[in-house]
């Protein structure tokens, strides 16, 4: 799979997940605009991407293509704290 083609699969999967578990009530649809690439990586068959969206509820999402058995690994993070610690 090539960069460009995992990405946008990637957007794909992140939008399905948010619009999915996002509160109904919110009346709130995440569109493909809201989502970006924080990272991303090839090697080889695989590739590896960090996404977050514009919406401000601290989740991150990394997706990993496993080539050698065509699959899609998708996991969803939410960032808990962020803190300077001085050296």
């Amino acid at each position: 799979m090539g960069s460009k083609e995992f990405l946008k699969l990637c957007k794909e999967q992140v939008l399905e997940y948010f619009n999915n578990r996002s509160e109904k009530t919110d009346k709130f649809e995440l569109k493909e605009d809201d989502i970006f690439i924080v990272w991303s990586c090839k090697t080889l068959q695989n590739n590896k991407a960090l996404l977050s969206t514009t919406v401000s509820d601290g989740m991150y999402y990394e997706l990993t293509y496993n080539g050698d058995k065509n699959e899609l690994y998708f996991d969803a993070y939410k960032k808990w704290e962020n803190k300077c610690i001085k050296l």
